[in-house]
């Protein structure tokens, strides 16, 4: 497996939809929720996207909310984890956002999940917790 990873665009919208649907954990309640708008708002003007691609097929995506300073998204598709995917695009996603001189990013995920977990071994504080959420903390460099 040798994947590549690039910036997102429009036409991956429907394979990073996709991929959001079939995760196991942090799993949208509603998915009426999140919107193909909102992932093509991201795309053009609040933020950017990234996805990893495993022999042409997109397996993995993040985004960074530029307004801020958020991780809004990182998902990675379950047959693809522990791969590393999730870990480069988490880089390309804060890097991204360290450039643009913000001094610390946030995100949130479920309480007590595998991703809080990936997010604490990378070095991310968690903030606070309460209501099944979390919120990390990375201190820019």
């Amino acid at each position: 497996m040798h994947p590549v990873f690039r910036e997102a665009a429009f036409d991956d919208i429907p394979r990073m939809t996709r991929i959001r649907l079939v995760v196991t954990e942090n799993v949208l309640r509603d998915p009426s929720r999140i919107t193909p708008q909102m992932y093509a708002d991201f795309l053009e003007k609040d933020g950017r996207g990234w996805v990893a691609l495993v022999d042409g097929e997109i397996v993995a995506f993040s985004y960074a909310n530029r307004i801020d300073g958020s991780i809004w998204a990182l998902f990675v598709d379950p047959r693809f984890e522990g791969q590393g995917l999730g870990k480069q695009l988490l880089s390309l996603a804060t890097d991204w956002l360290f450039s643009l001189g913000f001094t610390r990013v946030i995100l949130s995920t479920g309480t007590h999940t595998r991703a809080a977990q990936f997010y604490t071994r990378l070095g991310w504080r968690l903030a606070s917790s309460g209501a099944g959420d979390s919120v990390f903390v990375l201190e820019g460099p």
